[in-house]
């Protein structure tokens, strides 16, 4: 949609990330995008970036809103999508929230640097940080949360069974992506017009850094060197020993 009103405003292509969140603080199910949108475009029949690209909200808040009732309009109607309540009722719904204002929130990034922490808060970050746990029972699961509304922490105990099934929720399915790409960025895409952006934008493509070992990635994030002994020694593979019989 973004990729749609960008390419009929400005004839331009842009680079896009969609990093999906699924988790709110009380660890509940709240699905939403995180979408990262580069600043400038590619107009490709005149072969030149264009640096920078306004954006209305108010006419994305229209174009989000129409896409996404009008998908689920589509799902109910051929029968795709479940609902606890009546297709009567569903629809008075998408109705309901078809006329109503979106709130949706355009930020810029001063550096690629505060680009990369906050995309990877929400990449590699778990639904829960551990530090939030106050107590973990057999029974009961009891952690603390901010509360945004009453501006302090407040605690949420759940019983294990239903925290596990929050939990199980936030779990990706199986080979889905942390980050999707469009524009520019897709990976058809990618291939063909890499060489030239970096050409227009007189930049260097770097090397893709090599990746840290388990050894070098515990010692970064913790602190600590997994393979020193008690006695500071740095210890060894040597080889695996026959288990003695019993």
């Amino acid at each position: 949609m973004i990729q749609q009103w960008i390419r009929t405003k400005y004839k331009v292509r842009a680079l896009l990330m969609v990093v999906p969140h699924t988790f709110g603080r009380h660890l509940t199910f709240n699905a939403h995008l995180h979408i990262l949108v580069s600043a400038g475009g590619l107009n490709e029949l005149e072969g030149r970036w264009i640096a920078h690209l306004p954006f209305n909200k108010r006419a994305l808040m229209h174009m989000w809103r129409f896409a996404v009732i009008t998908y689920l309009r589509a799902a109910l109607n051929a029968n795709v999508l479940t609902t606890e309540v009546s297709p009567a009722a569903f629809k008075a719904f998408l109705t309901n929230q078809y006329e109503r204002w979106w709130n949706i929130d355009i930020d810029h990034f001063k550096s690629k640097a505060q680009f990369l922490r906050y995309a990877g808060r929400y990449v590699r970050r778990p639904p829960i940080a551990q530090r939030r746990f106050i107590s973990i029972m057999d029974t009961e699961v009891v952690f603390w949360t901010k509360d945004l509304r009453q501006k302090r922490r407040v605690i949420d105990r759940y019983p294990v069974e239903e925290f596990i099934a929050l939990l199980a929720q936030q779990v990706p399915d199986g080979y889905r992506h942390a980050i999707r790409y469009f524009g520019l960025l897709a990976p058809g895409s990618k291939r063909k017009t890499s060489a030239a952006l970096f050409t227009l934008l007189k930049q260097i493509k770097r090397p893709r850094p090599r990746r840290l070992g388990w050894r070098a990635s515990i010692r970064k994030d913790f602190g600590r060197d997994p393979l020193l002994d008690s006695g500071g020694q740095t210890m060894r593979w040597i080889g695996r020993r026959t288990p003695a019989p019993c």
